[in-house]
């Protein structure tokens, strides 16, 4: 009796995902222990003057890849959250829903490349990436004690608002960043504009509907 019925395993059925969060904490204090000040520089890096560069924490390989880890574990099971109800909220769901992540990341990451070679836009908006992970990583620092609240008590609504929430938070701080430097005429508005829709806010939508569609299938 009740075989071919798909069984929803809520958040708190799961013992994996509280070995996932500690995971995901653990990996953001070795990236402060890796590459001292990565933690500090994401908030830092909104206070400083527009003039300013803010290079301060020397790049360290394992630091990177354990902040990496984070922002997108966090993601990912925010993610996972908010679309469960329509699937299996499973180990390797979340796992299929980080490998998303890193494919849009890199279909980006194309994107923006062609976009440098057939505009050149590095050469006047290149600077505004120093503050796009600074940012991701304020996000996800916001969304990781959000995210372990929803896993005891929040609904998939409150955990779609929660999405919603972060991603408007990411993309005002980064346009307030972005624009407040490199904005310096008309035309420069105009290719500004052009970029966060075609390469910030498009892919935060693809992110969102595949992630449905993933969850919904696995």
């Amino acid at each position: 009796m009740g075989e071919g019925i798909t069984h929803i395993i809520s958040p708190l059925s799961a013992p994996w995902c509280g070995w996932v969060m500690l995971g995901l904490m653990v990996c953001c204090i070795l990236s402060e222990f890796f590459q001292p000040g990565i933690i500090s520089q994401a908030t830092a890096s909104l206070r400083v003057r527009t003039n300013r560069m803010y290079k301060d924490a020397p790049v360290h390989f394992f630091g990177q890849i354990c902040i990496n880890l984070f922002r997108f574990g966090t993601i990912a099971m925010l993610l996972c959250l908010c679309f469960y109800t329509q699937g299996q909220f499973s180990f390797l769901s979340y796992l299929a829903i980080n490998a998303l992540l890193v494919a849009v990341m890199v279909v980006k990451m194309i994107g923006n490349v062609v976009l440098d070679y057939t505009f050149s836009l590095s050469r006047r908006f290149g600077g505004a990436y120093e503050h796009y992970a600074n940012i991701a990583t304020l996000i996800c620092l916001l969304i990781w004690p959000a995210v372990l609240i929803l896993i005891h008590i929040g609904t998939p609504v409150a955990c779609c608002w929660t999405l919603g929430v972060a991603a408007f938070l990411f993309i005002a701080l980064w346009v307030y960043r972005s624009a407040a430097q490199y904005i310096t005429s008309p035309v420069a508005l105009l290719y500004m504009l052009l970029y966060w829709c075609t390469m910030e806010l498009l892919p935060m939508a693809a992110l969102v509907y595949l992630s449905e569609i993933t969850i919904t299938t696995i």
